[in-house]
């Protein structure tokens, strides 16, 4: 679990906060998204996005973490079976949190904490500015090549053409 809050925790005591949050987190995995306080998600955000980490490794001793975390063996094989391969390519925030607005009796920010399930599509690396003229540069001077031998070209072209000339003088 990552590095314990100071202060009150969510529930009664830690032991209550840690399973309170197992059980939240089990929720999340099998609806693929829960309704729940601000505050609520935004500890169960880093407990969440370890244990898919620890789905996507696949590996047995990543299984049994885990398992240690929640009891369910149901979920745990939803979560290696069917989450872990749909963000395998994606590197962090396997999660999402949107603002609701308040709940009706007691005014606690409500939020919307889903799975970020869709496909990863790879962003295209920006050239800077710098990097961009050097192209430019090495298309310039392939023109300026192809301008040289037409010149010289042109050059030996009159050459040619004089020198038949001078055969008919001869004549």
């Amino acid at each position: 679990m990552p590095t314990p809050t100071k202060g009150a925790r969510l529930g009664g005591g830690p032991a209550h906060e840690r399973l309170m949050l197992a059980n939240l987190a089990a929720s999340l995995f099998t609806h693929k998204s829960i309704k729940t306080t601000e505050t609520r998600a935004k500890r169960l955000r880093p407990v969440a996005e370890r244990l898919i980490t620890f789905a996507k490794k696949g590996d047995l001793h990543a299984r049994r973490r885990v398992l240690a975390t929640i009891g369910d063996k149901t979920v745990v094989h939803e979560l290696f079976t069917e989450i872990a391969p749909q963000v395998a390519l994606r590197e962090g925030g396997y999660t999402r949190i949107t603002k609701l607005g308040f709940r009706k009796g007691d005014n606690a920010s409500m939020v919307q904490m889903e799975l970020v399930l869709e496909p990863l599509t790879p962003k295209v690396k920006k050239s800077s500015p710098a990097k961009a003229a050097k192209p430019v540069a090495e298309e310039a001077a392939p023109v300026e090549v192809a301008e040289a031998d037409a010149a010289v070209e042109a050059d030996a072209a009159p050459a040619d053409a004089a020198a038949p000339a001078d055969a008919e003088e001869a004549k």
